[in-house]
């Protein structure tokens, strides 16, 4: 086991990281940018390294920096939460070329699954159903115009190299067509350094469901069922649950059989989440897989009893899965609420500032992941997500009304929130019935309008 692991990120991931490595008797080491010198997992950290100025691209996205930073620390290996660098490949590397132990997939793996055209081929060589669509990249306009034709419209322009919402747009008609890829190319090149684009098939406000696996480094592999994703804002997402409430056991078995059978075909190991969108006639198609712990990881946990992280070190570490698929039961069920510093009644425009009162919902089945504390400032450089909530029920309904207590007791004064808008969606009759898909937000947000609120 490592005796000491550099956590390569911020906020409440990196918080979660240094508690899961102290129960398990694991030293740790924070990085930090200049602004964010007073964070709460800097404090939380056996030691801490400043590994440069406050814009993201000069700390946290500082690969000479952070490999210093390890060095200098000893450490055996690094984690690097999500986001940031949690899917760079050449950080990855270099970690390995620095004898230092990157707890995430193999180089190949996440080379193979993060080209998205690339996961797309993989997947249907091994029997998993994907989106129909072009096979690669499309190299240009024309060839962008001819999978269009193929597909049928409407489709999605995708970047071949990058997630996040960023360089997706949605073409309905082929005269839309030339606009849309010059836009979704500039885009994809800003925000990834790579304009490929692929064509698939834009399903009609299908589910999000996503299968949360772990795979060791002896060919055994499980998932520990699904996450419902569907309440999304601009392709991000706002509140995910597990299980879903439009799954049954069936489907659930034959979903997590395709993940793994999937991921093993990538040659993918430690923990990662295969991506399906569900249409209306209940037929699963592969999207994307995230090589890295998520957002949601939470919901998985409070359903199965697994500390996803804990597990990603030890696979990291060399051993092998501690239990197999039939040890898996998913027990209750639980929501995830992602709480952002923004102002809901300013078309969620972000919101820095400082905290000046907060305080945290406690009771039965109430879990809340963050990085903020009363007098601590929420800096202006990085993602606007200061909280998570996560209720667990026994049912879905106890679920939700937890969670409405919860964010009914949450405090966060001093800067605006998106508390406001997740009470109002948790009180919806589409949602309490379980009637969610990817166009739910926006369908929500007009009605709101429509009646003047």
């Amino acid at each position: 086991m490592f005796q000491k692991i550099l956590i390569a990120n911020r906020g409440e991931i990196a918080l979660r990281i240094i508690r899961a490595c102290r129960e398990m008797g694991i030293a740790t080491v924070a990085i930090y940018s200049e602004v964010d010198r007073d964070s709460l997992h800097v404090r939380s950290a056996d030691e801490a390294f400043c590994v440069g100025p406050a814009p993201q691209a000069k700390s946290y996205a500082n690969i000479p920096n952070i490999i210093s930073a390890a060095t200098l620390a000893g450490v055996d290996a690094i984690h690097p939460g999500y986001g940031l660098l949690s899917e760079n490949a050449r950080f990855a590397e270099i970690c390995e070329t620095h004898n230092i132990k990157f707890i995430g997939p193999p180089v190949r793996a996440m080379e193979l699954m993060g080209d998205k055209a690339m996961a797309k081929k993989t997947m249907k060589e091994a029997g998993v159903p994907v989106i129909p669509g072009s096979d690669g990249p499309v190299t240009s306009l024309e060839e962008a115009r001819a999978a269009a034709r193929e597909a049928g419209y409407p489709i999605l322009l995708k970047a071949s190299g990058g997630g996040g919402g960023r360089g997706i747009r949605i073409v309905r008609e082929e005269r839309e067509l030339e606009k849309a890829y010059q836009a979704a190319q500039s885009e994809a090149e800003a925000a990834f350094g790579n304009p490929e684009l692929y064509v698939e098939k834009f399903i009609e406000n299908p589910r999000h469901i996503e299968v949360q696996i772990l795979a060791d480094e002896y060919g055994h592999a499980v998932h520990l069922g699904e996450r419902d994703c569907s309440i999304q804002r601009r392709h991000q997402k706002v509140i995910e649950e597990a299980p879903s409430a439009a799954m049954t056991g069936e489907m659930r078995a034959h979903l997590g059989e395709l993940a793994v059978r999937g991921a093993l075909a990538a040659g993918y190991t430690n923990a990662g989440t295969m991506e399906f969108l569900m249409d209306r006639e209940g037929n699963f198609y592969f999207m994307e897989m995230n090589t890295r712990i998520q957002v949601e990881h939470p919901v998985t946990e409070f359903v199965t009893g697994i500390d996803l992280v804990k597990e990603q070190i030890r696979i990291a570490a060399g051993e092998p899965l501690g239990f197999t698929q039939d040890q898996v039961v998913l027990r209750g069920h639980a929501i995830e609420c992602r709480i952002n510093a923004e102002d809901p009644e300013k078309n969620f425009m972000p919101h820095p500032g400082r905290i000046e009162f907060y305080h945290v919902p406690g009771g039965p089945g109430i879990r809340v992941d963050s990085c903020l504390y009363t007098g601590y400032t929420v800096p202006p450089y990085y993602d606007s997500m200061v909280a998570k909530v996560i209720a667990w029920g026994r049912d879905r309904a106890e679920a939700v009304a937890r969670m409405r207590r919860a964010l009914e007791e949450m405090v966060i004064d001093g800067i605006p929130t998106t508390i406001p808008f997740h009470l109002e969606v948790l009180e919806d009759p589409a949602f309490l019935r379980g009637e969610i898909d990817t166009g739910f937000v926006e369908a929500f947000m007009n009605a709101r309008l429509a009646a003047g609120a």
